[in-house]
């Protein structure tokens, strides 16, 4: 009995120890197990929640298994005697009480924690952009270039080109999402967020997210529908091109000059282009000769 209870409260302390853990950040793409590296201020504290959710499920799952094994060849039978029953173990009780409750304390705290410091967001934001989804295409407009929405910087996509969205690093970036028809879901996997995109207001629903780009991430990414939208759903992605604070503005100050999406990438961005490298637009001629093949 007293061995029991000794290994129970091993395991109790144990476990009470893995949140502390958490001001620990595993960064390495080993801990990461298959998630991305996270581009945004804010990805790094979603991946942290995530990783150490999964290792202190993986010590309860091991400490399960190794009380299953102890149990079972500690009990194994050894006759036709039948051993000692014990109807009640309270110690044993309360700490299978206590422990679960924790755990579950522990998951809710640092899950708030967590979500409220994603969604915090600043009332004057470096840079505003407007994303509007609708069957099978995304468009975004810069809201900074002009009061006036008809006047406003935008990128569209086509059958033929994928709409990119230029983001600058180290800038704090208001997204502002909405529909024009069913509900979408704006999803960039590197920065380990998503949000729905439902159609109206009238639900009350604030489909307003911010994020801040970490220097040194320039690069391409592809962007994604998440939400099951109809026939070409599979299809509706999208590329985000982060160029640099610099790259960003002058980026900016060719399309008010009248350039394209294209020209100005070309001259900013010569090292990837001014076409969507990240993902391709459907060829449904290649496609449809490939699923009869």
């Amino acid at each position: 009995m007293a061995r029991g209870n000794r290994l129970a409260r091993v395991a109790a302390l144990g476990l009470l120890g893995v949140p502390t853990l958490s001001g620990c950040t595993p960064d390495n793409e080993f801990w990461r197990w298959g998630w991305p590296a996270g581009i945004t201020d804010q990805s790094q504290d979603i991946k942290d929640l995530w990783i150490w959710s999964v290792i202190a499920a993986l010590i309860v799952g091991v400490l399960v298994w190794a009380l299953m094994g102890w149990s079972i060849v500690r009990h194994r039978k050894r006759g036709d005697e039948l051993p000692r029953q014990t109807a009640y173990n309270l110690p044993l009780e309360i700490v299978y009480t206590i422990i679960p409750f924790l755990i579950i304390a522990g998951l809710f705290f640092f899950t708030v924690k967590v979500q409220n410091e994603v969604q915090d967001r600043s009332d004057d934001p470096d840079v505003n952009i407007t994303v509007q989804a609708f069957k099978w295409n995304w468009e975004f407009l810069y809201a900074d270039t002009a009061e006036d929405e008809a006047d406003q910087v935008s990128t569209v996509g086509n059958s033929e080109e994928i709409p990119i969205l230029v983001l600058p690093t180290d800038r704090s970036i208001q997204f502002f999402l909405r529909s024009a028809d069913v509900i979408h879901s704006f999803w960039v996997p590197e920065f380990l967020f998503k949000l729905d995109v439902i159609p109206g207001n009238e639900n009350g629903r604030d489909n307003v997210f911010q994020v801040t780009i970490e220097e040194g991430q320039e690069g391409a990414y592809v962007g994604r529908c998440a939400e099951l939208c109809g026939t070409y759903h599979a299809y509706m992605n999208f590329e985000v091109r982060v160029l640099s604070g610099e790259d960003y503005d002058r980026y900016l100050q060719l399309r008010e000059g009248g350039a394209s999406t294209f020209d100005a990438l070309e001259e900013v961005d010569p090292e990837r282009g001014g076409a969507a490298v990240a993902t391709r637009p459907w060829d449904f001629a290649e496609d449809t000769q490939r699923s009869d093949g």
